[in-house]
């Protein structure tokens, strides 16, 4: 049996303002969410400058979030998340036993009678959200995936596959805005889109589908050092399909496979903008884009690279895996 993993993950996010920004307020999803097959043993969250006020709690998904505002003038933000987490196999069973396609879409479909208590959580990732539209177009994209009576779960590893043929992976291709019809007209993207493609095809059949961000772990190549700040923020898919053993299954569409102890969940929600790692309001500020680093070590590894201590990693801008 394979056991779990574990990483100690460094994200660190820094900001430095083209002009003084005079007031901020931020939401920040860096805290993983403690789930059945991950288990949170040490975390830390260190701000700087110090917020003129900071709390913790969850957001409407479950998420844990921390909220700050600054009330003083700044000019540099930062923002350094470390922690140690292990991560257990948790790869679902025979995707044949999934229920039918059709027959899972007609229990999620509103009718006037009262739905299951499970699915009640599902449906609201049955509809449209900020980036992920609900369109014919999405629909046939995803039919020759979705034959009659096929099981769910075996229909989302086809549509996965399919994605992953026909699409390149393309960091210039897009943007953080741009729409999921583009990206599939245009065949090119990077993880977000992927996943907000994806999710848009199932919930354009009726199925209910959800965003997940968090950490994938890279591979240096061999004989090279792992390098401080090289990894990054991921995205995949995670399909409702009640029944079997886990109610929600992952589907990583960038790299073609069903996630299990090399990635890292920090947070679902509908598309990006629920989970966005920082997002907020600020007056001022002169448009400064953020450096972004992560590092991902297995513990297993001999020793932590250097850099990866007390002094955390230089930033670096971040890549989408």
């Amino acid at each position: 049996m394979q056991e779990s993993v574990r990483y100690h993950v460094l994200h660190e996010t820094r900001y430095d303002y083209g002009s003084t920004v005079s007031l901020s307020q931020q939401q920040l999803h860096f805290s993983p969410r403690f789930l059945g097959w991950q288990q949170i043993e040490e975390q830390s969250l260190s701000i700087e400058p110090t917020p003129t006020w900071q709390r913790q709690g969850v957001d409407s998904f479950g998420n844990p979030v921390t909220w700050i505002a600054f009330h003083t003038p700044h000019d540099v933000l930062r923002i350094r998340s470390t922690m140690t987490i292990a991560v257990m196999p948790h790869l679902p069973g025979d995707l044949e036993s999934s229920m039918p396609w059709e027959a899972l879409r007609e229990r999620l479909a509103y009718d006037a009678s009262a739905p299951h208590p499970e699915d009640l959580d599902a449906m609201r990732y049955l509809f449209e959200s900020p980036h992920v539209r609900v369109k014919h177009e999405l629909a046939a994209y995803a039919a020759d995936c979705f034959p009659p009576e096929v099981p769910v779960l075996v229909g989302a590893e086809a549509l996965m596959k399919k994605i992953f043929d026909e699409f390149e992976f393309d960091p210039e291709a897009t943007t953080v805005s741009t729409p999921v019809l583009e990206v599939l007209e245009s065949k090119r993207g990077v993880c977000q889109d992927f996943a907000h493609l994806m999710i848009a095809c199932l919930r354009a059949l009726g199925l209910s589908a959800r965003y997940v961000s968090g950490y994938l772990l890279t591979r240096p190549p061999p004989g090279k050092a792992r390098l401080i700040g090289a990894d990054a923020s991921h995205a995949w898919v995670s399909v409702y399909s009640p029944g079997g053993e886990h109610d929600w299954v992952d589907f990583d569409p960038t790299n073609n496979l069903l996630p299990n102890i090399e990635h890292i969940t920090v947070a679902f929600g509908r598309d990006f903008t629920d989970i966005s790692p920082l997002r907020g309001i600020i007056l001022g500020g002169g448009g400064a884009e953020p450096e972004v680093a992560v590092t991902v070590v297995p513990l297993d590894e001999e020793e932590l690279p250097e850099g990866l201590h007390d002094d955390g990693a230089e930033s670096a801008d971040e890549p989408d895996a």
